[in-house]
């Protein structure tokens, strides 16, 4: 590509303001980072790095003061950065940067630098580039380790000594493998095997900062990618041991089970190529999280894992919690899913009765779609005419659903009568007959014998409960 090219790419009315900036303040300005890599593979992006030789927070003071109202600028003097929203933008300002690393930690200690310190400082070829706003070199690419070149092979490399950086830094080795899963991108030979070398350093890192990371991963296109990466490499054995649990085919008197960790990173690949939800992807995850606990080889029928569908949503919090991802209505969320996931499975392959589709959608709830969304995904034999068989007899399962969620209402199931209504028609205090006579209220409105309504209920526990 010729200089031209780039500076056209630069087309944003804050680049041009910033250049006019930087000439009358003389400043060495620069965009930098991972606004530049995304520029250049056509891929969307509205967080904008500027890196200046000096101070970011100045310059940052200025683009304001020269802009229109519709920006906001927030500044952090403790890290030396400023944020300006611009419009849809979201531009930060940095001075350059020399780091240094003690070896105890990933915090550097940072001091002022040129251009190429902070170049040298970044963590991979295709994020080391720079393109100048100042107006003698606009639009000018500064690739000092052919960042560009890695782009057009599709390589993630670090730009120093790999096991250098990878020490200094450990987060940097799942980071390789985010990029690589989020650009589909292969790492190149020597770069992995230093994180194979560094895998002692994970060490040092937070668990957030490391699970940010795993759901950057989970939220790739085609996540499987990174996930082989992650096991291949070893960092999925200590960051998510439950996984590698599923690894591997037993056989017993010529009877195995499939892989269970390929057929759970088959399940996430479908599954996000029909959802962004990352909750529900991790629910793809972890939906057979319970199966090394509960296998076992019957000589009849072979292997089973019964109820590892519920050993698997007993197992979502302690894996969350280790994880520090959130404990709350996410992880409720996921643990349902994983407990019922083989619930629409069993539906389909029996025969469909109303009442345990009113107990499904019951138990499922508002999330009963993201349910049926898991349990296609789930379908993964290499038997086409089995998979066939399931997705007529799924069909068969989801009309019955919307059949009795429009009859019933029940769907986010409230039931008709509350405990202080109860009391009152049986002039009763608070006690366990209460109880008794709202769970015959849920029975019978899920097992059909009364619709779900007020009035019918009423009737029905008068007649039912008045003598005795």
């Amino acid at each position: 590509m010729e200089r031209s090219d780039f500076a056209d790419k630069l087309n944003r009315p804050v680049f041009q303001l910033i250049s006019d900036l930087a000439e009358v303040h003389h400043i060495e300005v620069y965009v930098v980072g991972g606004y530049v890599r995304d520029l250049l593979l056509k891929r969307p992006s509205k967080d904008i790095d500027i890196m200046t030789v000096g101070s970011g927070i100045a310059l940052a003071e200025l683009v304001a003061e020269a802009s229109e109202d519709h920006t906001k600028l927030s500044v952090f003097r403790n890290f030396g950065t400023a944020m300006l929203n611009y419009g849809e933008d979201e531009i930060e300002f940095v001075g350059a940067r020399k780091e240094s690393y003690d070896r105890n930690s990933r915090k550097p200690t940072v001091e002022n630098g040129s251009l190429e310190d902070d170049q040298n400082r970044r963590d991979f070829t295709i994020n080391a580039m720079a393109l100048s706003l100042n107006k003698a070199t606009f639009g000018q690419l500064i690739d000092p380790f052919n960042g560009l070149e890695d782009l057009r092979d599709m390589i993630i490399r670090t730009p120093l000594d790999p096991d250098i950086t990878f020490s200094d830094d450990p987060l940097r080795m799942f980071r390789a493998i985010r990029f690589s899963s989020q650009l589909y991108f292969d790492i190149e030979p020597e770069t992995f095997e230093a994180i194979t070398r560094n895998l002692h350093r994970v060490d040092i890192l937070s668990k957030e900062r490391i699970t940010d990371e795993l759901n950057k991963i989970i939220a790739s296109p085609k996540p499987s990618y990174g996930f082989k990466l992650l096991d291949a490499c070893g960092l999925l054995k200590m960051v998510l041991p439950e996984m590698i649990a599923l690894k591997g085919i037993d056989k017993i008197g010529g009877h195995g089970h499939k892989d269970n960790f390929e057929h759970t990173l088959e399940v996430l690949d479908n599954v996000a190529k029909n959802s962004d939800n990352l909750w529900l992807r991790w629910a793809s995850l972890l939906h057979d999280i319970g199966k090394p606990q509960t296998k076992s080889h019957n000589a009849k029928i072979g292997w089973t894992f019964h109820n590892h569908e519920f050993i698997g949503a007993r197992m979502v919090p302690k894996i969350f919690a280790r994880l520090k991802l959130p404990m709350n209505e996410k992880m409720r969320y996921v643990q349902k899913l994983v407990g019922l996931h083989l619930r629409p499975i069993v539906l389909s392959e029996d025969i469909v009765t109303d009442s345990a589709v009113r107990r499904l959608l019951f138990e499922a709830g508002e999330d009963t779609d993201d349910l049926m969304t898991l349990c296609r995904a789930d379908i993964t034999s290499k038997n086409q005419e089995k998979i066939q068989r399931f997705k007529n007899n799924f069909r068969l399962v989801e009309h019955k659903l919307k059949e009795i969620e429009e009859k019933d209402r029940i769907r986010n199931f409230k039931l008709p009568l509350s405990g202080e209504e109860i009391m009152t028609l049986f002039n009763i205090p608070p006690s366990k007959k209460v109880g008794i006579i709202r769970e015959a209220v849920k029975e019978a409105v899920l097992d059909g014998i009364i619709a779900n309504d007020h009035d019918t209920a009423v009737a029905f526990v008068l007649e039912k409960f008045a003598k005795k």
